[in-house]
């Protein structure tokens, strides 16, 4: 009995210590050291400012009609999502001013807070689709675990990535360690079932891998098993029962032809995108938004954008986010630390594959997902904790513009001590 007493408390302790010791232990190293204090990347920060007010937009224009049909006010999905986005600018504004670092102290905290979100997810009443993805909160208001897995599966990775480098030739450290934490979040996820956060977040850290070339020699074997892996995945989804089967069934691909075999929602998303032409019906004149094109404020926000701005619309909206995710990429290569490049590039990653995801889902390239559009979609949590990422990036980008600011005087000085001794020699010489 004494011993099993004192295994308890053993355990307990390294809890206490992982997590209100880690949180203890951030403390003095929360900011930035006045060194790293440099200017945030003010060309990101306006693009994603631009995208995010190109997203509210386009999101009252895709919701006014559905608001409307369930509550009869037509702000009442905008006008969350607007105050929601004033909360996570503020949210981004702090964790820009904060040492990105501090954050490695939280990832087992905050890994314990997801998995008891997920699991409360599950004890939680069933949504309309019969699904178990939210906890639900006193005054109606509803968070989906789901999004702070994605965060709390980068910082983790990130820390584990950079603490076993040295090793991460050895398939232990640079694959099978960092995707432990993984698992119980995967097989979370598939109780709920939620499959479109289990397969972004599986790219989302195969992508963190392959950006540091973990596991070495181990990687190309492991890319064709994890395609043998992910082909299991969906004939499993294709041979089940439930709404994933109906999907993966419907027509979709390059150029499908059978369009009658097409699931309803991509058949609108289709419809909304080939009315659009070139230059779109106008913002706000949608036909297809109205009662037609299910989740128009979410999962096919794109079909409406495409309908109302056209090809044209489209192409802007790609480029802007294209822009993005290039200028997103660069800070994080230019991060002082192996740690900051990687969770840089786990933070841009996430919204690269949802844009892509997103896109290829409205336009019939894979089947309907249920992968919401960064910053345009509706959905509080997906846009708070992806404002607060952006706040993470831009604390990245502050560390990494003082220390090029640093090598440029540094540069400066030693080229003009340079000068300064041609000048010396050269009047000696006369």
């Amino acid at each position: 009995m004494s011993t099993a007493v004192s295994i308890v408390r053993t355990l307990l302790g390294l809890l206490f210590d992982h997590t209100i010791g880690n949180i203890v232990r951030m403390v003095p190293i929360i900011r930035l050291p006045k060194l790293e204090r440099g200017p945030v990347s003010r060309g990101f920060l306006a693009l994603l400012l631009g995208i995010l007010f190109f997203g509210l937009t386009m999101l009252f224009s895709a919701s006014y009609s559905s608001a409307y049909a369930s509550s009869g006010k037509l702000y009442s999905i905008i006008k969350p999502q607007v105050m929601i986005a004033i909360v996570g600018l503020f949210f981004m504004w702090v964790l820009s001013n904060i040492n990105y670092r501090a954050l490695r102290l939280m990832s087992e905290s905050l890994y314990i807070i997801t998995i008891v979100l997920l699991i409360l997810a599950l004890l939680s009443p069933e949504d309309t689709n019969g699904t178990y993805r939210w906890v639900y909160l006193p005054g109606g208001a509803s968070f989906q675990p789901s999004e702070l897995a994605k965060f709390s599966l980068m910082i983790w990775t990130a820390d584990m990535l950079d603490r076993d480098y040295d090793k991460k030739n050895r398939l232990w450290y640079g694959a099978i360690k960092p995707a432990l934490p993984l698992l119980p979040i995967l097989y979370l996820l598939h109780k709920e079932p939620h499959n479109s956060a289990m397969i972004l977040l599986c790219l989302i850290f195969a992508t963190m891998l392959v950006c540091t070339l973990s596991p070495g020699r181990w990687l190309l074997p492991l890319i064709p098993a994890c395609a043998v892996a992910g082909s299991y995945f969906l004939k499993g989804l294709a041979s089940g029962e439930g709404y994933a089967a109906g999907r993966m069934d419907a027509a979709w691909g390059l150029a499908p032809l059978d369009t009658a075999g097409m699931g309803w929602q991509t058949l609108q998303s289709i419809y909304a995108i080939s009315t659009g032409g070139m230059f779109g019906v106008g913002i706000g004149a949608s036909v297809q938004k109205h009662q037609w094109l299910p989740y128009a404020e979410n999962d096919f926000i794109f079909g409406v954008i495409g309908e109302e701005l056209g090809f044209f619309g489209c192409v802007i909206l790609i480029g802007a986010f294209a822009v993005l995710l290039i200028m997103g990429i660069m800070i994080a290569l230019r991060a002082p630390d192996l740690y900051g490049t990687v969770l840089g590039i786990g933070i841009i990653s996430q919204i690269a594959w949802q844009v892509f995801l997103h896109i290829a889902v409205g336009t019939a390239l894979i089947p309907n997902t249920g992968i919401s559009l960064p910053f345009f979609s509706s959905g509080g949590t997906s846009l708070l904790l992806l404002l607060s990422e952006m706040g993470v990036l831009l604390s990245i980008s502050r560390a990494g513009n003082a220390r090029e600011q640093r090598l440029a005087e540094q540069h400066r000085a030693e080229t003009e001590r340079m000068l300064q001794r041609t000048r010396y020699r050269s009047r000696a010489a006369r």
